[in-house]
């Protein structure tokens, strides 16, 4: 049996809770922490968790019978945290985004290896079929080298949104929809294509006058190797000011083009280079009956990447993502902030020696679009998805 640990038990816990007690015969949670002890309580008893209810992370990190931590904290205390329990002597899961720069990144993956303890970053869109069966699809390299991807973080948040105490801060968020939000289809991004080579970004704020960070953002990434041809480009849009909050992933091949919702296309050009009225149907089949031959997934979302956790904990492998898989996902965010703030092209990798490697030096340059007018402890409605 696996003992675990939640720290943090605002609205992105519940995932985790519900994801842990559907497999009770292989884990328990053991103790819940947060800093709202009458919440946390609550919570306890409505779903029947019969947990130890802390409020500080600190008065449990010597206990013996816990194996696994869970940290659902907000995003500016993830590092601290992690590196906490990984010291002494947990496995640790984090929620996204992994940190809040490349040197905290680095520093939980050096205590996970002095360790020898997992670290595993949350991306459970990649424990999503349609996700996970175009990444299949991709690998089979039927579309021939990626020549074009557009990626649409499109998500929408009332004003009010950013009235929560630690959201809409450089200090506490540690961004934008950059971070917070394309985070998902950044990591899909960089599972899929690996990182671009060069990030060129523009960061502003258009509907949220009572937050710092910004509510949208456009960046032009450009590959040379890999999956994709030399000279390849990707546009990835982040937001929170997008009605309906249509979201996608487009891949565009030399031979086809597949994307996320599913849909195939596959010209044919004439001798004069305009496409044939009809399509390479052969093609299109072939792609298609590859993509329905896959077998679903046990398991989605939160609750697909907690088995694999377990998994992993119970046959001492290491997770289908790691921390390495989470520090790309942020070294790319913060080029985008990077190039976004400095309006100039980004080369990756980012070293240690740029400013914006650290958290000290990405908030000394960043851009405050507004300040911060509300700070509330807690918000009443549901997290919609």
């Amino acid at each position: 049996m696996i003992n675990v640990a939640i720290i943090g038990t605002g609205n992105i816990s519940i995932q985790h809770i519900d994801a842990f007690l559907a497999f009770s015969d292989r884990c328990k949670i053991t103790h819940l922490v947060d800093i709202f002890q009458e919440k946390t309580e609550k919570l306890n008893k409505d779903r029947n968790i019969g947990a130890k209810v802390c409020v500080s992370y600190k008065d449990i990190l010597n206990e013996n019978d816990i194996d696994l931590v869970s940290i659902c904290t907000p995003p500016f205390c993830h590092a601290e945290i992690a590196i906490d329990f990984l010291n002494a002597g947990k496995n640790v899961l984090v929620e996204k985004p992994m940190a809040a720069s490349l040197e905290e990144c680095d520093m939980m993956i050096a205590a996970a290896k002095n360790n020898k303890k997992m670290l595993s970053v949350i991306a459970q869109n990649r424990f999503r079929d349609p996700v996970y069966n175009l990444k299949k699809v991709l690998d089979t390299r039927l579309i021939g080298k990626i020549v074009h991807a557009q990626v649409e973080s499109l998500w929408w948040r009332g004003h009010a949104y950013y009235d929560l105490w630690w959201r809409g801060t450089w200090e506490k968020e540690g961004g934008g929809c950059t971070l917070n939000h394309a985070v998902h289809h950044i990591d899909m991004l960089c599972w899929m294509l690996g990182l671009p080579k060069k990030v060129n970004a523009v960061i502003s704020n258009a509907s949220h006058d009572n937050a710092e960070v910004e509510d949208i953002s456009a960046a032009i990434l450009q590959y040379d190797d890999g999956l994709c041809a030399k000279g390849a480009l990707a546009q990835l849009t982040a937001s929170v000011i997008h009605h309906g909050e249509e979201q996608q992933l487009i891949f565009q091949g030399e031979n086809a083009r597949i994307s996320w919702p599913w849909k195939v296309a596959a010209n044919i050009a004439q001798p004069n280079g305009f496409p044939e009225k009809e399509q390479n149907t052969a093609l299109i089949k072939q792609l298609n009956d590859y993509y329905e031959s896959l077998p679903e997934l046990a398991h989605s979302f939160h609750k697909g990447q907690i088995d694999d956790v377990l998994s992993a904990i119970e046959n001492a492998r290491a997770p289908m993502i790691s921390g390495e898989g989470g520090r790309n996902t942020i070294e790319l965010i913060t080029a985008i902030y990077k190039a976004g703030t400095e309006q100039r092209a980004v080369d990756l990798p980012i070293n240690k020696e740029d400013p914006f490697y650290t958290v000290k030096g990405m908030k000394e340059r960043v851009p405050r679009f507004y300040q911060k007018s509300s700070s509330k402890d807690d918000q009443s409605g549901k997290i919609t998805f």
